[in-house]
């Protein structure tokens, strides 16, 4: 487990991200493990409406994954329902 801030994290933050033309990320985590998700039903709902122009733009900050334009996922989501590599 990792320790931030004196408390236990649950799950793995993100330590990299890579993207693809499928709207896929591949995630490696703190912890090691790489996992696949697919991005692509985050197009349909509002809070993600730019994503689809910024997608490949995708960086790491705080653990998890961001774009420009403030949008941003649960390092959690990505973390739980990832696919593993």
């Amino acid at each position: 487990m990792e320790i931030i801030h004196g408390e236990e994290e649950m799950l793995p933050r993100v330590s990299g991200v890579e993207t693809d033309s499928d709207y896929n990320l591949v995630v490696t985590f703190r912890n090691g493990e790489r996992k696949i998700y697919d991005a692509k039903p985050l197009l349909q709902l509002p809070m993600y409406k730019n994503l689809a122009k910024v997608f490949r733009s995708a960086r790491v900050e705080y653990g998890t994954v961001v774009w420009p334009g403030d949008i941003d996922i649960s390092p959690d989501t990505l973390y739980l329902k990832g696919t593993a590599l």
